[in-house]
């Protein structure tokens, strides 16, 4: 079973009020119990031998939803960091930014954009494992849209419940937030890790 995490820590981030956060923590709670009770059920009914059943394949559909919310969120929450970090332009990630996108100004100006797509969902810098490939990426739900065989590198959450209590509709404004508090040294342990 699946315990949540605590990102208390995260309480004091410039940029963020702590209602903010610790409603968005309570919504990822939610996530990890959904999570889990999909599970218990999916035991209970494999051994009443019930996998035939509408009622599973509608959870087995669901879980898709619970479990990348939760996922998507500890992404999203590990890669927030209360005191401003500095992007290192000679790191290995920067660096492959460049070399695909021009330069990161005009990687950081297409991620960004892609932030602030109309609609709900995600905004996600992916690393492609087939080809080393870099793609900023709009993924609608939990469960639609992402890349497969590719690995997030850095999560944005674009639903309104990550940003509309502290800045109402100036989404610009919560990424502008959220880029100056970004954990570059996470972002770049997971493209130095990611295949």
């Amino acid at each position: 079973m699946y315990e949540p995490k605590s990102f208390d820590a995260l309480l004091g981030t410039e940029g963020f009020s702590d209602a903010l956060l610790t409603n968005h923590f309570a919504l990822y709670k939610g996530y990890v119990t959904n999570t889990n009770k999909l599970i218990d059920m999916f035991s209970v009914l494999r051994n009443e031998e019930k996998t035939g059943t509408p009622e599973y394949a509608e959870l087995t559909r669901r879980f898709g939803w619970e479990y990348n919310g939760m996922r998507l969120h500890e992404y999203y929450f590990e890669n927030i960091v209360k005191e401003r970090a500095n992007r290192n332009e000679n790191a290995p990630l920067a660096r492959a930014l460049t070399e695909q996108y021009g330069s990161l100004q005009h990687w950081e100006k297409n991620f960004r954009a892609t932030g602030a797509l109309r609609g709900i969902g995600w905004t996600i810098l992916y690393k492609d494992s087939k080809t080393g490939n870099l793609f900023n990426t709009w993924v609608t739900e939990h469960d639609m849209g992402h890349l497969a065989g590719a690995t997030p590198l850095l999560v944005l959450d674009v639903f309104e419940h990550a940003y509309i209590s502290d800045y109402g509709l100036k989404r610009a404004d919560y990424i502008n937030a959220f880029m100056n508090a970004v954990n570059w040294e996470i972002v770049e342990q997971r493209f130095d890790a990611a295949h």
